[in-house]
């Protein structure tokens, strides 16, 4: 079974080809500057994609941090 649909795809190549005629950009509103990295173009694709309610899989949960405790010598 298909993860993505077919019309999902074709929204992550226009969002390729516009990267490559540096014509998509970054950010809210595009008003972050041009898009230079090959997976954020994807990503932007796949999120444009959701929007319009293509099937697309839901965005990866991010994990919390756990914060590092470190030990500490006793002195003798």
């Amino acid at each position: 079974m298909a993860r993505y649909s077919r019309s999902a795809g074709k929204d992550v190549e226009r969002a390729m080809d516009r990267r490559k005629k540096g014509k998509l950009k970054r950010g809210k509103g595009g008003k972050g500057g041009k898009v230079k990295s090959r997976k954020q173009a994807i990503a932007i694709g796949l999120s444009e994609a959701r929007k319009k309610g293509k099937k697309v899989p839901k965005k990866a949960a991010k994990k919390k941090k756990s914060k590092k405790t470190r030990k500490t010598k006793k002195k003798s």
